[in-house]
């Protein structure tokens, strides 16, 4: 197995670290198995999360403050890993259900086509072509077995949908998209454009000072942003009004942010945005690769908006490939590259087929690396200047995982399904929302010198108006 240390030494080459900088981290408890998963779940997510801590103690470094440790407790890591499951808002838990049509399907050629189906208009798609009116799982079931997989698979994608063909994992070293994925490092952080060093604002914290425009959606982009709001940056969620969301995940994703709507089909808004961006020093963004180049929202014309924007792109699939402009989900990775079988194999669900691990490690581990970046890229920019990309995928770092190795199978036997309550009940924290009062856990990493804490609450989408709080409030606890 793969020991947290390690996996952490295999992320820092990407900020171009030595492996001894690995040593300022204190891992702490018992670490994989910790759920139901032959995959190192757990040290996974302890590696990037300290990945990120390490990135922010860093920036204290360079604002001229100490050298602090990094503490991570690695059970603790794990269920950050799904922290949407330990959520409750009032008297009441927030639900992480899934949709009932979404899930796996024989098709009519042995096989197994999963169709993505928890946003509305990705159901819409998948019940459209295969023809079903109604959200019926039985008839669905019945639709499918007259397609192929791989038929199926490419009908959805051409309809805007999202699922895939289940594939080994053989297949997927085979398939071109997935030899494209393997010669990509686990992400990028690159100079787009000369300014002059800037440096960090004043303040109390890491990150004091420091804003993030963060129009990212569902898990992986919204914990980058949560990450670099637990550090101190003002961080301003995009959303819009007519864009499909789970509710659950903007309560998880949401800690430390503002939260504003920005229709970027109306001009007007549009130029809204652009004018955060100007005054931003972090632009997070989770679209397909050139999809916002249209408007103007490309790193290289931000750059010239901006000169010394940091800017943060995850897209699912990586920017090299055929597959590089389709659209994607942790789940969708885990279902074509083999990961879905695997986990089948070794814990069979209640109905034959392939299974899910029970978190969303992919998701979860992509946002603690994009904010790993983005504060290196923050240190970069304030010692040499310069205008700075971080690049990443859900895929690249799905193959990190899988990469890491597996939980021996003597060690897998009469594995807990979940993490006991005292030890949620130890983790978590209370925030008092709009909404009500939200109990939800509380950052993992445990900086000596600079404890991390989110200085606003979340709030529900479209809350705040588009506009920058002064910086001399990024280190106050705001409750506008």
């Amino acid at each position: 197995m793969t020991t947290p240390r390690d996996a952490l030494r295999s992320i820092l080459p990407a900020a171009g670290w030595s492996r001894d900088v690995s040593d300022e981290v204190d891992f702490t408890g018992t670490g994989d198995p910790m759920m139901r998963t032959p995959y190192e779940v757990g040290t996974a997510g302890a590696a990037t999360i300290a990945a990120s801590g390490l990135a922010a103690a860093h920036l204290w470094e360079v604002r001229g403050g100490e050298k602090q440790r990094v503490g991570i407790d690695l059970r603790h890591a794990g269920a950050a890993m799904r922290s949407g499951h330990y959520m409750k808002l009032g008297d009441g838990a927030l639900s992480a259900a899934r949709n009932g049509i979404m899930g796996f399907y024989p098709t009519k050629d042995g096989r197994w086509s999963y169709l993505h189906c928890n946003f509305a208009n990705h159901r819409a798609v998948a019940l459209k072509v295969v023809g079903v009116p109604t959200e019926d799982r039985a008839a669905v079931a019945k639709a499918v077995t007259g397609w192929t997989a791989a038929d199926l698979e490419e009908a959805i994608i051409a309809n805007k949908g999202a699922g895939g063909m289940v594939r080994t994992a053989e297949e997927w070293k085979r398939h071109p998209q997935g030899i494209a994925v393997a010669g990509l490092p686990l992400m990028e952080i690159v100079k787009i454009g000369d300014s002059a060093p800037e440096p960090l604002p004043a303040g109390d914290r890491p990150l004091s000072g420091i804003r993030v425009v963060d129009i990212t959606r569902v898990l992986a982009g919204p914990t980058c942003a949560r990450t670099l709001a637990e550090h101190g940056a003002d961080v301003m969620k995009i959303s819009a009004a007519h864009l499909p969301n789970l509710g659950y995940q903007e309560w998880d994703t949401g800690h430390g942010k503002l939260n504003a709507h920005i229709d970027m089909r109306d001009p007007a808004q549009l130029e809204t945005l652009r004018g955060l961006v100007r005054d931003a020093d972090v632009f997070s963004q989770g679209y397909r690769p050139g999809s916002l180049g249209a408007r103007g929202l490309s790193p290289e014309e931000l750059a010239k908006l901006r000169p010394g924007i940091v800017c943060v792109s995850l897209s699912a699939f990586g920017h090299e490939g055929p597959w590089a402009g389709r659209r994607g989900f942790d789940t969708v990775v885990q279902t074509v590259s083999g990961m879905t079988l695997r986990q089948a194999e070794v814990f069979p669900g209640k109905e034959p087929g392939p299974q899910f691990y029970p978190l969303s490690a992919i998701d979860y581990c992509t946002g603690y690396l994009m904010a790993f970046g983005a504060m290196v890229a923050l240190a970069r920019r304030a010692e040499q200047g310069g205008s700075w990309l971080v690049r990443i995928s859900l895929a690249q770092v799905g193959k990190w995982i899988v990469d890491l190795g597996e939980v021996p199978a003597a060690a897998l036997k009469d594995v807990p399904a979940d993490f006991t309550p005292d030890e949620i009940a130890r983790w978590s924290t209370t925030s008092q929302t709009p909404s009500g009062l939200l109990k939800h856990l509380a950052p993992v990493a445990q900086l000596s010198r600079t404890p991390g804490f989110w200085a606003r609450p979340s709030v529900p989408l479209g809350h705040h108006k588009p506009a920058w709080p002064p910086r001399a409030a990024a280190s106050a606890a705001a409750d506008d």
